[in-house]
């Protein structure tokens, strides 16, 4: 079983300013199938992490979404500033 939480703050970390301030949080849904995941950071490292247009939020979407397929779930990440 692959630990998503895991992979994404791997993958936050590093685009950080200050990455010891980030956390990523899994949320309970409603459904069964779909896993929920927050990652908290600075505002400054939100703005980094979205980028513009939303491009570097889709492309760490992306990258999820490829190692949720292994545990057959939806996944869905929401950036919110500390």
């Amino acid at each position: 079983m692959i630990d998503l939480e895991k992979v994404l703050l791997n993958l936050v970390k590093p685009l950080c300013s200050d990455p010891d301030s980030v956390m990523v949080r899994k949320m309970d849904s409603l459904d069964e199938n779909e896993l929920l995941l927050h990652v908290y950071a600075p505002s400054e490292d939100i703005a980094r992490l979205i980028g513009k247009k939303g491009m570097m939020a889709n492309s760490i979407r992306q990258m999820l979404q490829v190692a949720s397929k292994i545990e057959k779930k939806r996944i869905s990440i929401k950036f919110e500033a500390l």
